[in-house]
């Protein structure tokens, strides 16, 4: 049996949500401090939370080291992977809405 039976949607979607928030700020974190001297790209390592569903998100250091490669050679992964968490948050956003917009319905049968 699931761990996850008992969430609703919208405590699973409010994670994802908060994950890819922290996926832009760090994106435009690199981005706005790519040609500084000494800077070490960051990302974020996401795992799934069996406990309490949903996902856990975490700022890591990038592995490769400053300067390898150049800086600015990640650029295209962190405005790709921007654009990828505005679409995770809205379709998480979307996920809660559902969840509200049917239990509305149901609550108006209800009643």
């Amino acid at each position: 049996m699931s761990s996850t039976i008992g969430l609703s949607a919208s405590t699973l979607s409010l994670s994802g949500m908060r994950a890819a928030q922290l996926q832009l700020d760090v994106g435009a974190h690199n981005v706005a401090n790519a040609q500084t001297p000494g800077f070490q790209r960051r990302r974020v390592a996401m795992t799934a939370n069996t406990a309490s569903g949903g996902v856990d998100a975490r700022v890591e250091r990038d592995p490769v080291a400053a300067g390898e490669g150049g800086d600015m050679s990640h650029l295209a992964d962190d405005l790709v992977g921007g654009k990828m968490a505005l679409y995770s948050f809205a379709a998480n956003l979307k996920v809660v809405k559902t969840e509200q917009d049917m239990l509305g319905t149901l609550f108006d049968d209800r009643a």
